[in-house]
């Protein structure tokens, strides 16, 4: 079986309240917020988790604050040796803007969604106002349903509740399976002694908090998709 490095590529950066990531926890708690592209290397396909947004975001005194270095998605992706026309893979772990903005400038991918994300995307509920329908050729679309392979060593793992159809992407690599969640948290939902905290923002509460639970239990490494600390770190495993 493959086995990868996983390159965290920063392509924006909020500042926001932690209580977005946890539900009725860390409110008033200020925080960064980094929106990642992740390079999957290790196979003679190359591979993206998320595309992240094509407005260049970086509030004043971000980069200096976080030690971050924060790149427009072609510069990231020349980091690593890519651009855009190289990328054979897309795996969308969901479809709000701030992760698949950047998608279509990847004219030979395949894209990789859950069928529940994609009805949602062509219909979504008011509700929700982070669908946008322009951000997706659908001719480039491979649905998925439930837990698949997507190539030896990556494969998807269904994970509701922050959106319909999310999907966290389970990775082989030298420091085991590490899982790139599919819903928006960061390291605070994930403490070293409890139940995993519900995402702060989702559709359906109770299916968020069983997903963030089997993300936990199922990685040996978790990659919190919104984590300052997974920036921080350069690859994984380090």
């Amino acid at each position: 079986m493959s086995k990868y490095m996983i390159h965290p590529l920063v392509v924006g950066i909020n500042e926001t309240d932690q209580g977005i990531m946890t539900y009725q926890k860390g409110y008033g708690k200020r925080i960064y917020l980094p929106i990642y592209v992740f390079y999957l290397e290790g196979s003679d396909q190359k591979i993206l988790v998320d595309t992240g947004m094509e407005e260049f975001m970086v509030p004043p005194g971000a980069a200096e604050d976080t030690g971050l270095k924060i790149m427009e998605f072609e510069e990231a992706l020349a980091t690593v040796n890519l651009k855009p026309e190289d990328v054979d893979i897309v795996i969308q772990t969901h479809l709000h803007n701030d992760h698949c903005e950047n998608t279509y400038k990847c004219t030979k991918a395949k894209v990789y969604v859950q069928q529940a994300e994609l009805d949602f995307f062509k219909s979504p509920h008011p509700l929700d106002h982070r669908y946008y329908s322009d951000l997706l050729d659908e001719s480039e679309v491979v649905p998925v349903e439930g837990d698949t392979e997507i190539v030896p060593g990556v494969r998807v793992v269904l994970t509701p509740g922050h959106t319909p159809g999310g999907q966290s992407v389970a990775v082989e690599t030298d420091g085991g399976t590490a899982v790139i969640t599919g819903f928006c948290c960061n390291a605070d939902n994930f403490p070293s002694v409890g139940p995993a905290v519900t995402p702060g923002v989702h559709l359906n509460a109770i299916e968020a908090y069983e997903s963030a639970q089997r993300v936990k239990e199922l990685g040996d490494i978790l990659i919190p998709i919104h984590d300052i600390e997974i920036g921080r770190s350069g690859k994984i495993p380090a």
